[in-house]
Parts: structure tokens; sequence; C-alpha cells
């Protein structure tokens, strides 16, 4: 069987109506139209989209990050349910912290529900360390965030973690018949 081709890239506004169907496939509207157009218009933000050329979706998984003084916030990962358990988060997560690295940040931080053990192993596998809790952050249950936190983004060390990282995903995609493209 041949690999399917993967590209992630910069997404705009004529990303919009793709951006607003996966938003409300994964998290049920998290966010509006406004907000997804902030964020494009934002030079603070980061947001990536996920593509396949040959599948229906297009978009199949985005992610997002804000530049805050010298720390990458995560924002928003998502994979669209069909294609979760390929690989494609660890491939976004991997361009989200080197384009944050490009970008000269230091940290990068992110809020995770509790309960969701998927998203805490994938963020663990790359580094990242439990700082803290917010009780009660997420309105539609009650439910507690886990505070993640990955530091020294700039030290040579994580520079060398990046490029294997980088082998680990594509590895991990080439075992679900993905491969990347360049944009």
């Amino acid at each position: 069987m041949s690999l399917l081709d993967l590209k992630i890239q910069p997404l705009t506004s004529d990303h919009l109506s793709a951006l607003l169907e996966l938003d409300q496939t994964c998290f049920n509207g998290l966010w509006t139209l406004e907000g997804y157009r902030r964020e494009l218009e934002s030079p603070n933000s980061c947001l990536l989209g996920l593509f396949c050329p040959v599948v229906d979706y297009g978009l199949l998984g985005m992610g997002c990050f804000w530049s805050i003084l010298e720390e990458a916030h995560i924002t928003i990962l998502a994979v669209h349910p069909q294609y979760q358990h390929q690989g494609l988060g660890q491939a976004l997560l991997y361009s989200l912290l080197r384009a944050a690295s490009d970008r000269g940040l230091e940290r990068a931080t992110l809020e995770v529900r509790a309960s969701n053990q998927g998203a805490i192993s994938l963020y663990q596998k790359f580094g990242f360390k439990t700082a803290g809790r917010r009780r009660g952050y997420y309105k539609d249950n009650d439910e507690d965030a886990l505070v993640l936190w990955l530091s020294e983004l700039q030290e040579p060390k994580f520079l060398h973690r990046l490029d294997q990282w980088q082998n680990m995903v594509s590895d991990r995609l080439q075992q679900s018949f993905w491969q990347f493209i360049d944009p």
C-alpha cells in the first residue's frame, strides 16, 4: 500500500469554514467564527493545519499557540476523530514546538483535562511535566485541568530532541501509511 501525503501549513481566512467544522466535531463549538478570525489575524498566534489532499475532510487536524512574552501557550490541539491514534497528534505537537522554538520562545505550556489520558500521554512523550492543577477549569462539567510545562526550548539539547522527535513522528506516521510532504 502506498503512503498518503500529509502537509502542515499555517492556516488562513480561506480555512475558516473547515476550522469551524473541525472545532464542532472535536469540541462541540469551543471557539466561534470571530474567535478563529482573531487568531488568524493576530501576530501573536500560530495556527497550523494538518491537511491530506486526497481525504474528504481536507483539514484533518489543527494546533494553535499564543506567543506570550517568552512562552508558547498551546491553546488547541485537535485531530478529527476518524484519524486519531495514527500519529497525527504527534505531528501537530512536534510542528507547534518547532514553530515555538523557531520564534525564539523559551517555554511551552498548556492546560489539559485531567481525565484526558491520551492527550496527557502525548504531551509527556514530548517532555511536558505537570506543573499544577486548575480546579473546575472546564465549565461544561467543572472538571479540573492539569497545567503542563516544557522549558528550555532554546537549549541545544532541546534542538537535538526536536531532530529525534522528527524521526519518531515520521516513523509513527509511516506505520499508519502517512508521509509528510513539503507545503
